[in-house]
């Protein structure tokens, strides 16, 4: 069945909808040898390219959704050109499309990384519009002051505007070492880090914990990826308003369905 355009390529990973809208007025995507118009059709019998490049649409998509446990040392990139080890190199071969990362973590830090060959879920994911919760846990470096936290939940001004952490929670440790829970609703550059610097306080160890309903599971071991479960990928999709389409079968080990009980990091 044929579908509009800027759906069928959002799947692929290549942008947003609205980035692929904008390629289609700018006349870069040819359908079968036309100029493309908003409002076209197509599937995977079409012959579409962008700026001259043949775009490989694959049929009904059969979504797969990973959790990923970044180590610190990865950078979230395909091709590195310092040649450093990158996240793309551990995940498994897909058949369907091609890996998308849900949003990036900066090379020192770790902990939960989403991956999808649905690039229209991914960049709704993403989008500062749907306002996804992360969770981090944080260790702080530096006596951490109630007014500090008052200000990190109000609010601060950092290099690219304001920002605030949702909520803060004490997570274990005393004196000059602790760890903290923190949420966001947004992934700008760095940002866990420069809101705490902001205080001057340093991050001494950074970890993604939670992206949306997602958990990282403790028994998931850095460097190792598993399938989501029908029951989160479905969950996904909910969250940003989209219908699921049919989803790949889910590893042997449920993906954390019940709450994890929260230990302090040590």
């Amino acid at each position: 069945m044929k579908e509009r355009i800027q759906k069928v390529l959002a799947r692929t990973g290549l942008g947003s909808r609205r980035e692929i809208e904008r390629w289609i007025e700018q006349g870069i995507v040819i359908v079968n040898g036309k100029v493309a118009q908003l409002g076209d059709r197509a599937d995977d019998k079409d012959g579409i390219t962008i700026k001259g490049r043949r775009v490989r649409i694959a049929g009904e998509l059969r979504c797969r959704i990973l959790a990923y446990h970044k180590p610190v040392g990865e950078v979230t990139t395909r091709k590195d050109p310092e040649e450093r080890p990158t996240v793309f190199q551990n995940l498994p071969r897909l058949h369907e499309g091609r890996w998308v990362a849900v949003g990036r973590l900066d090379i020192n830090t770790s902990g939960l990384l989403l991956f999808t060959n649905d690039g229209g879920l991914a960049n709704l994911l993403m989008h500062p519009s749907q306002e996804v919760e992360r969770e981090y846990a944080v260790r702080i470096y530096g006596q951490v002051t109630e007014e500090a936290i008052t200000r990190l939940k109000q609010g601060v001004e950092i290099d690219d505007g304001m920002a605030r952490f949702e909520q803060i929670q004490h997570a274990g440790g005393t004196g000059g070492n602790q760890w903290f829970h923190v949420v966001l609703s947004e992934g700008r550059h760095r940002e866990v880090r420069r809101l705490w610097e902001s205080q001057g306080l340093v991050v001494s160890r950074l970890i993604r914990i939670r992206y949306g309903p997602i958990q990282l599971e403790r028994g998931l071991r850095s460097g190792r990826w598993r399938d989501l479960s029908r029951q989160q990928s479905d969950a996904l999709y909910a969250l940003v308003g989209l219908k699921p389409p049919p989803v790949k079968p889910t590893a042997k080990k449920s993906f954390g369905k019940k709450p994890l009980k929260r230990r302090p990091y040590r």
